[in-house]
């Protein structure tokens, strides 16, 4: 391992900029470690800014699905895209959230084990399919979610955590972005 989180030559902004720094000392006393994703972001902070802003939105911004739901999500689809980086984070996320390590486990390994509620269950098939065939989706699938109580909204929030998710596994494993070593033990 070296100390870049990806195999590219794009070294952070150096010094960062105030707000920054500041966003990353916050990571640092939140989550004891500033996450790869972040630093690899930072060679280009317009870059850094356009993707957490996005992350921010899509992860904590107001939504009906919670955040567990949302990382469920998440790990759901970097599973499909055997996205190293994205099942560690986000299954570290999964089982802090939770409270419970072998749901976190379960969603990366064989997310269809996992003991999940009929909505969950419904939410994360979807997700697979937006990951595997989204042109493929028809009313049925829409349908389905909505039997399980899911808004039209609540749907628009699966589709774009799933759409973001894919985005970023193909750009963590392109770049062979290396997962942050302090995620392997957290919430276990």
């Amino acid at each position: 391992m070296t100390d870049t989180p990806t195999a590219l030559d794009l070294p952070m902004v150096d010094p960062l900029p105030a707000q920054t720094q500041k966003y990353f000392d916050i990571c640092q006393d939140k989550l004891g470690m500033i996450p790869n994703v972040l630093k690899a972001h930072a060679f280009d902070i317009d870059k850094l800014n356009t993707f957490t802003a996005l992350y921010n939105d899509l992860m904590l911004g107001e939504s009906a699905l919670s955040k567990l739901e949302r990382e469920m999500i998440a790990v759901v689809v970097s599973a499909t895209n055997r996205c190293h980086y994205c099942l560690t984070a986000h299954g570290a996320a999964v089982r802090q959230l939770s409270g419970d390590p072998a749901l976190g486990e379960a969603l990366v390994m064989n997310w269809r084990v996992a003991e999940v509620t009929p909505r969950q269950r419904a939410m994360l098939l979807f997700a697979e399919k937006v990951t595997l065939a989204s042109a493929q989706i028809e009313e049925s699938d829409r349908e389905t979610l909505r039997s399980h109580g899911l808004s039209d909204r609540d749907i628009w929030d699966v589709i774009n955590v799933a759409a973001f998710f894919n985005m970023s596994n193909r750009v963590a494993s392109a770049t062979a972005m290396e997962p942050n070593p302090e995620y392997h033990a957290q919430a276990r």
